[in-house]
C-alpha cells in the first residue's frame, strides 16, 4: 500500500530538485561574503589557485551538509522534515525580504561586507604571513612565536598546535594562497543561509541531486568571482538581489509546505481505508 512516502510528486523529480539547489546557491551567494574573499584573493593571487582553494572548500561544504541532510528522514518522517524544510525557507524568505526593505537602493551594503573580508583577508595573512618558511621547513611549531601566551590551558595550546600544524602541512603540500583560501572561504561558509539551506534540501529529497546542484551552483559563483568580482560588486544591486532571494525562498516554503500536507494526508486516508 502506498504511503506518504513512497509517493513521488512532480516537484521530486531529479531536474527540479537539481534547479532548485542551484538557484538557492546563486541568489545566496552572489555579493556574500565567501563570494568577496574569493574576489579579493584573486586580485592578489593567481586566480587559478584562488578557484581552486575556494571552490574546493566549497564542494566539501556542499557534500557535508547534503549529508547532514540526508541524515535527518533517518531520524523523522520525510513529511515531518519536509514540514521542517518549509519552516526554514519561510523564516530565511521572510527575512531576506525585511533585510531588503531595509537596504538602501546603493551598493553600500555590499561595500561594508567587502570591508569587513578584506579586514578578515588582511588579519589572516599577519597571523600566518609571520611565520618564516624557514619555521614551516624545519617543522617548528607555528605558534612558537606565541611562547609569552603560555598560561592559556593545555587543551587549546594542543588544538591550537594541531590546528596550525595542519595548516603548514597543507600550506608547504598545496601551496599557502590554496589553503587560505580554503580555509577563510569554509569559515564563511560555516552556518551560512545557504549551508542551512542545503541542509534542507538534502532532507527532503535525493542527496547527490542536492549536492551536485549546489557544487555546480557554486563553481558558477566562486567562478565570477575571482573573474570579475570586484565589477560585479559594484554593478550589481544587493538589494534587488536579497529581494530576488527572498521571493524564491517564500516559493520553496510554500512548495514544501504543499509536500508535507499531501503527505500526511495521504497517510490519513491510507489509514483510513486499511482492511
Amino acid at each position: 500500500m502506498a504511503t506518504g512516502d513512497d509517493v513521488l510528486l512532480p516537484e521530486d523529480s531529479s531536474l527540479h530538485v537539481l534547479l532548485q539547489s542551484f538557484a538557492m546557491i546563486i541568489v545566496s551567494e552572489i555579493g556574500d561574503k565567501t563570494f568577496l574573499i574569493a574576489a579579493i584573493l584573486a586580485m592578489r593571487h593567481p586566480r587559478a589557485v584562488v578557484f581552486a582553494g575556494a571552490f574546493g572548500s566549497l564542494v566539501v561544504m556542499s557534500i557535508l551538509s547534503a549529508e547532514l541532510g540526508n541524515i535527518l528522514p533517518t531520524l523523522l518522517p520525510k513529511r515531518w522534515t519536509q514540514a521542517l524544510a518549509a519552516v526554514l525557507f519561510l523564516v530565511f524568505g521572510v527575512k531576506m525580504l525585511q533585510e531588503g526593505r531595509e537596504m538602501a537602493a546603493g551598493n553600500d551594503k555590499i561595500q561594508e561586507e567587502m570591508k569587513e573580508a578584506e579586514e578578515e583577508i588582511e588579519g589572516d595573512e599577519a597571523e600566518h604571513d609571520s611565520i618564516p618558511l624557514e619555521a614551516l621547513e624545519e617543522g617548528v611549531e607555528s605558534n612558537g612565536r606565541a611562547g609569552h601566551a603560555r598560561t592559556r590551558s593545555q587543551s587549546r595550546d594542543a588544538t591550537k598546535t594541531l590546528a596550525e600544524g595542519a595548516r603548514n602541512f597543507f600550506s608547504l603540500l598545496l601551496g599557502p594562497v590554496f589553503v587560505q583560501a580554503f580555509v577563510l572561504t569554509f569559515l564563511g561558509e560555516w552556518g551560512d543561509r545557504s549551508q542551512i539551506a542545503t541542509i534542507a534540501l538534502g532532507a527532503a529529497h535525493n542527496v547527490y541531486i542536492v549536492a551536485f546542484g549546489t557544487i555546480v551552483g557554486h563553481a558558477c559563483c566562486t567562478a565570477l568571482a575571482v573573474i570579475g568580482g570586484r565589477w560585479v560588486s559594484t554593478k550589481i544591486s544587493v538589494k534587488h538581489v536579497t529581494l530576488a532571494g527572498s521571493a524564491l525562498f517564500l516559493l520553496f516554503g510554500v512548495i514544501y509546505l504543499y509536500e508535507a500536507f499531501i503527505s500526511m494526508d495521504i497517510d490519513t486516508t491510507d489509514f483510513s481505508y486499511a482492511p
